[in-house]
């Protein structure tokens, strides 16, 4: 681990200075063009800062380490959030889960790559990419299947419920390894109408309004 990530200066409420939003969103900008420039490896905070036009105590001050920054950069520059889906049926919040992955999956998925394999050598990238990134989209999804629970849309003993975030998420990840192509918007819809719906018990979009083929061993 280089001395830049062990350099960590915890950013504790008191001692975060107050940012705009925007100025915020120029960090993270920084931060992802340098990373598709030289990878993570070559990002410095001294190079952020640079980029970025701060001092480096700035930097130190709001995310307290290169790897926080960096999964800070991911999450913060992602168009939608997963928190914000709530359309009354897990169906719908699925659908709309899936849109809001799959419209960066182009940009983010060649970045993710190449930061995953950074962090098998580096456990506070890993550990800062699971805590900023994964487990709050991770989250937000099963936060939709609770509802859908609490609405009586899905029994509760289900065996697929907690396999749902697993799924759509890991998805997203290995389509460009098996198929060549990012796991984009088309490709996560069809995901879910095919393979997470019907394991819930809920129709998919294809099932709607097709007439059902009778079982010809069946009475009639």
């Amino acid at each position: 681990m280089s001395s830049q990530d062990s350099a960590t200066q915890p950013a504790t409420a008191s001692s975060r200075s107050k940012i705009t939003p925007e100025r915020e969103q120029e960090f993270y900008e920084a931060v992802l063009e340098l990373l598709r420039e030289g990878g993570y490896d070559a990002l410095t905070m001294e190079g952020v800062a640079s980029r970025s036009r701060c001092g480096k105590s700035t930097l130190y001050r709001q995310w307290g380490s290169k790897p926080q920054l960096v999964a800070c950069a991911l999450r913060g520059t992602r168009a939608g959030s997963l928190t914000s889906i709530d359309t009354g049926t897990l169906a719908g919040d699925l659908r709309e889960a899936a849109t809001s992955l799959g419209a960066h999956s182009g940009r983010d998925t060649p970045l993710m790559h190449a930061l995953s394999h950074a962090a098998l050598q580096n456990p506070e990238l890993l550990e800062a990419l699971r805590e900023g990134l994964v487990e709050p989209a991770a989250a937000a999804i099963n936060a939709m299947v609770t509802r859908a629970v609490a609405r009586g849309e899905v029994a509760a003993d289900n065996p697929a419920l907690e396999f749902v975030a697993p799924q759509l998420l890991g998805a997203m990840r290995i389509r460009p390894m098996l198929e060549g192509h990012y796991g984009d918007a088309e490709y996560l819809s069809r995901f879910i109408e095919g393979a997470v719906l019907p394991a819930l018990g809920l129709a998919g979009s294809r099932d709607r309004g097709t007439p059902k083929v009778p079982d010809p061993a069946s009475p009639a």
